[in-house]
């Protein structure tokens, strides 16, 4: 028999405590957001049934923040009724930086005044765009509301809060709510991962089984929220493979004379970026193609010289191909690149000394394509394990560094010096977190019953609500769902972490880890991360809890 919840208008509730929320800073990476889980159990002991029932909240370590002087941490809270049966919801509290809201920081936090002031100075304007053109509209509607965070994703959090506060109320409570609460999902979801890990401990310890998972994440919608109210079947994954390139270095006069790092660069720039060829599509759902998040040459000081190494790191998203697909695409890529890059450029040497009368240029060397892995069994084979233990200083070195890419290339550039690899070559590898793209799949019993019970929730919102809900494939942002409830393959983690050069962004899941079918239904609203990201309210505050105690009703039957 399902729970019959007693009628509720969550609005006001969910609003005061997404705006509760939002109020408290909690940046990612620094000491706010390692306070902040204090500040949340304190508001979930405001419930009375965390009064009665204390140990149902567990506070569990994450990582050390604020260059290591502060531990951030997980909370999670639990609702019991009758049976192991459990549903489980799951949000983050980091944010990311406020410093795109320039003049009005001191007010990222303060959703009622930053609205004010942003609708003041953008009325203030007769040169907007069409996109801060919207933003004034919706701000002076009333039903969109700004502030760091409360889109992504406090307004979530909100959500779960105010149902889990509602299911404690019912007497009679069929199955089990859990909600997580977690950091740094905007970084390496080192929350997550590390809640995962503790998860079969505390489970067991509840005596609970986890049939479902629901992340509170929001999506993004230019339109009316017929795409933003959405249940999100599953989502994107990501891999950063990167390309340190080691050239020949030359006097500029002398331009053949060596190899220009650059020359490699911009072919493989051609062969990536943008590149449709290269998106993965799944599902019918093609992914964006990959982009070149970072592209630099190495050099500190000016000189006439061109430059030895150029780094490049790109952003690949990926839902049905694994990682280890992606690696061996890149190197294939860079590969033949490269070696288009080196034919031209011979080419092109032998024009320049025939129109000068000179001798024809010698043929360059080769050119290596060496992975990260290969790489540290170069510098071991060199210089032993001295080699890979000064390796290892300058991992410690950089340790709390914000920049994934930063730590990675220094790595691989510590790790070339002790290898001595010799020019042309390009090192590839891995240079960030590796996302699993996941999604429920309904030839399993339990994914085929978690999405039945979402579908029939569906359809008492839809009429109760007057509005629609749609169904949509991968949640397009990058998210703890990768870790939510599913783990990696074991071979793929093992060649992952063999190319990774930053030990901190492998990720190790427990052995007896849990996997139960997860989906993601949250708030919608648009421009997150931005100076006008703005929530839109009626839906979040409104309609959001209700269907997530439609969907614990329907499940825990």
């Amino acid at each position: 028999m399902a729970t019959i919840f007693s009628p509720w208008a969550p609005e006001a509730r969910t609003r005061e405590i997404a705006e509760r929320l939002t109020r408290w800073p909690s940046v990612t990476g620094t000491k706010d957001e390692a306070d902040f889980a204090d500040k949340l159990v304190g508001l979930l002991r405001e419930i009375p049934y965390f009064q009665e029932n204390p140990d149902d909240i567990a506070v569990i370590d994450s990582h050390l923040v604020a260059n290591g002087t502060a531990m951030a941490k997980n909370v999670v809270a639990l609702v019991r009724g009758q049976g192991r049966k459990t549903m489980a919801m799951a949000g983050h509290f980091d944010v990311v930086s406020i410093e795109n809201y320039h003049d009005l920081q001191d007010l990222a936090f303060s959703p009622d005044e930053l609205c004010k002031a942003l609708i003041k100075d953008l009325s203030a304007r007769n040169d907007l765009t069409a996109k801060e053109e919207l933003a004034l509209k919706d701000l002076q509607s009333g039903d969109f509301i700004p502030g760091r965070g409360l889109l992504d994703m406090k307004s979530g959090d909100a959500a779960g809060i105010a149902f889990l506060e509602h299911f404690s109320q019912q007497a009679d409570r069929n199955g089990n709510v859990v909600l997580f609460l977690t950091p740094d999902e905007e970084r390496n979801s080192c929350g997550m991962r590390s809640l995962r890990n503790a998860l079969p401990d505390l489970v067991r310890r509840w005596d609970i089984d986890i049939v479902g998972g629901i992340n509170l994440d929001a999506s993004s919608d230019y339109e009316n929220g017929d795409i933003g109210r959405a249940i999100f079947h599953g989502s994107i994954g990501k891999i950063m493979p990167f390309a340190m390139i080691v050239g020949q270095p030359t006097h500029v006069g002398y331009p053949f004379d060596g190899i220009s790092a650059h020359v490699i660069s911009a072919e493989i720039m051609q062969a990536i970026e943008g590149n449709t060829d290269l998106s993965d599509t799944a599902r019918n759902v093609m992914a964006p193609p990959p982009v070149c998040l970072e592209c630099r040459d190495l050099r500190e000081n000016y000189e006439v010289t061109t430059p030895e190494h150029v780094w490049m790191a790109f952003n690949w998203l990926i839902q049905g191909k694994t990682s280890t697909d992606v690696l061996a695409e890149f190197g294939d890529i860079v590969e033949v690149a490269a070696n288009r890059a080196l034919a031209r450029l011979f080419e092109r040497a032998k024009i320049h000394a025939q129109a000068n009368g000179e001798p024809a240029p010698m043929a360059y060397r080769p050119l290596a394509v060496v992975s990260y892995a290969r790489l540290i069994d170069m510098a071991r084979d060199v210089g032993g394990e001295a080699a890979l233990a000064r390796i290892g200083a300058v991992e410690e070195e950089y340790r709390y560094s914000n920049n994934p890419l930063l730590r990675s290339r220094v790595l691989v550039q510590a790790a070339m010096a002790e290898a001595r690899l010799l020019a042309p070559a390009i090192v590839t590898g891995n240079a960030s977190l590796h996302y699993p793209a996941v999604h429920l799949d309904t030839t399993r019993p339990l994914d085929r019953e978690f999405i039945d019970a979402i579908h029939e929730a569906r359809q008492v919102i839809e009429a109760r609500h007057n509005t629609k809900i749609v169904d949509r494939g991968y949640f397009g942002g990058i998210s703890d769902m990768s870790f939510f409830g599913k783990c990696p393959e074991s071979d793929e983690s093992k060649v992952i972490a063999e190319n990774t050069p930053v030990g901190e962004l492998v990720d190790h899941p427990a052995v007896d880890a849990l996997e139960y079918p997860v989906v993601n239904i949250g708030p919608w609203g648009r421009e997150y991360h931005q100076r006008l990201e703005r929530l839109y309210a009626p839906y979040c505050y409104r309609v959001l809890p209700d269907f997530l105690a439609e969907i614990a009703a329907k499940l825990l039957a």
